[in-house]
C-alpha cells in the first residue's frame, strides 16, 4: 500500500498545502465532487485543531498528515505533538445536538460532530499527542 505523507507546520497558513494535496489523491481514486468537498472539511477540521490545540509552548509545533489509499476507502490521519486530552471524557460530558438549543451547547468541540457527519469513520488517539483517523469510502467512483 502506497502511504503518502506530508509534514507542515501547525500554522493556519499551511492549511491550502493540506487541501490541495487532499484534491489530489482523492480525485485519482475516483471520489466524487460532493464526497471530496465533505473530505476537505473534515480534514480543515481536524488540521484547524491541531493548530489550536496541539502547538507546544515553543511555537515549533508540527502536524503529520497522511493518506493511505485503498480500493474503497481514503484513510487521512492527523496528527499533533501537543499534550492530548481525554477525548472519552469529553464525549461523556458533551451535551447531545439533537434537540438542543443554540445556548446549550459549548463553545468548540463541534469539529468532531462535524467530522462524524462527514466521513464514514472517526477515531480519536490521544496517547502522546493527537491523531484523528478520518475514512471515507468510495460510493460512486468518478472517471477520470
Amino acid at each position: 500500500m502506497n502511504i503518502i505523507r506530508l509534514q507542515i507546520p501547525a500554522a493556519a497558513e499551511y492549511l491550502d498545502i493540506v487541501r490541495l494535496s487532499l484534491y489530489g489523491v482523492a480525485t485519482k481514486l475516483g471520489f466524487s465532487y460532493e464526497d471530496i468537498e465533505d473530505m476537505k472539511v473534515a480534514v480543515s477540521e481536524a488540521c484547524n485543531n491541531a493548530v489550536l490545540h496541539g502547538e507546544p509552548q515553543s511555537g515549533s509545533g508540527q502536524i503529520e498528515i497522511s493518506y493511505e489509499p485503498g480500493d474503497d476507502r481514503l484513510t487521512v490521519k492527523v496528527k499533533d505533538d501537543g499534550t492530548g486530552f481525554n477525548y472519552q471524557e469529553r464525549q461523556e460530558h458533551t451535551v447531545p445536538l439533537t434537540g438542543a438549543s443554540p445556548s446549550e451547547l459549548q463553545s468548540g468541540g463541534l469539529g468532531i460532530y462535524l467530522m462524524q457527519a462527514l466521513m464514514d469513520e472517526v477515531i480519536v488517539n490521544t496517547d502522546g499527542g493527537t491523531e484523528v483517523t478520518l475514512v471515507k469510502y468510495v460510493q460512486n467512483k468518478t472517471t477520470n
